[in-house]
């Protein structure tokens, strides 16, 4: 049987805890798709075509280039599962508060298309790290590389540099 699994998320931007359940869940299935999904609720920092190219460079650094990395945002998530022929979702949960957000989700898209979806827990070591707290401490202008791949912090930091010199050139 030829078993595949789904990771959507907003991924704004990815960070080692979403890699780390990345890396977990290619181990369960002979595919997976990381799904960039646009999430109306927040504020995006990246655009959805810069979030993809992250994720595929801090994958390929991390060997795990036989992901599929794609973006969805036109219709239900379950439908790009249909379209692929995947059973599974599969979402980290660090907290209470994410299985009270994750679990109706779960209920409906079982319910709208039969797709079961398997809850994993991050190392621990990443359990307190979210896209939103990254955001926030890289707009602040703190150290985000306990948090990201090597290939975010080089983005951010690239884009900040590029912010400063702004801030003190006219042209810009």
């Amino acid at each position: 049987m030829n078993s595949i699994g789904v990771v959507p998320g907003s991924f704004d931007p990815v960070t080692l805890g979403h890699l780390d359940v990345i890396a977990r869940a290619r181990g369960l299935f002979d595919q997976l798709h990381v799904v960039v999904v646009h999430n109306p609720d927040k504020r995006a920092m990246l655009p959805i075509a810069q979030r993809v190219s992250l994720i595929e460079k801090a994958l390929a650094d991390a060997g795990l280039g036989d992901i599929h990395v794609t973006n969805w945002s036109m219709g239900l998530l379950v439908d790009y599962c249909q379209e692929v022929g995947a059973k599974v979702l599969i979402k980290g949960l660090r907290s209470a508060s994410d299985v009270a957000y994750e679990t109706p989700m779960a209920i409906v898209n079982r319910k709208l298309a039969d797709i079961e979806t398997v809850f994993l827990m991050p190392d621990p070591v990443h359990g307190h790290v979210s896209s939103s707290l990254v955001r926030q401490v890289a707009g602040l202008g703190g150290d985000i590389s306990p948090y990201v791949p090597a290939a975010v912090k080089e983005f951010i930091e690239i884009g900040r540099a590029v912010q400063q010199e702004c801030r003190t050139d006219i042209v810009c």
